[in-house]
């Protein structure tokens, strides 16, 4: 029982984290883009990542261990198919932030200047990955009242 509430606990603690901080990113890159302080941007990234491996470790627990339903619960759902795609597409559009603000870290730990070019097209990357948050959690909430069944 107080393993289930802890992921429970956890899955949605990274709700408000993971929004918030993509939410945060995509300003700050934008402000970036047009000659600001970077840092606002590479501490969101940092939050953005912590809430993500929240979402997905916990989400697997919960859905491997079988907590709180059995997988098939999950594999016969629509819903829970489209949780999965938007997912996928948010870590498909995560993939060049992950690069570029990578070594934007890498350089600013050396002192050293970056380029910025792509700042403006990420942040644009990140309110498409904060919309397709906000979809996981319309699926998520008709899931949890059993809407989405196949059959």
């Amino acid at each position: 029982m107080t393993l289930r509430w802890l992921m429970a606990l956890l899955h949605l603690l990274a709700l408000p984290i993971g929004v918030a901080a993509v939410y945060l990113r995509a300003r700050a890159l934008r402000a970036l883009a047009r000659g600001g302080d970077p840092a606002p941007a590479v501490s969101a990234d940092l939050w953005w990542a912590i809430a993500a491996f929240l979402w997905i470790a916990t989400g697997l627990y919960r859905y491997l261990g079988g907590l709180e339903k059995p997988a098939s619960y999950y594999n016969y759902n629509w819903l829970f198919h489209s949780k999965m795609i938007a997912l996928g597409l948010i870590l498909l559009l995560e993939i060049r932030p992950i690069v570029v603000i990578g070594r934007w870290r890498s350089r600013l730990r050396k002192q050293q200047p970056i380029e910025t070019a792509a700042a403006d097209a990420m942040a644009t990357t990140s309110y498409v990955q904060l919309l397709l948050a906000v979809l996981m959690m319309v699926a998520a909430t008709g899931m949890a009242r059993g809407i989405g069944f196949f059959g």
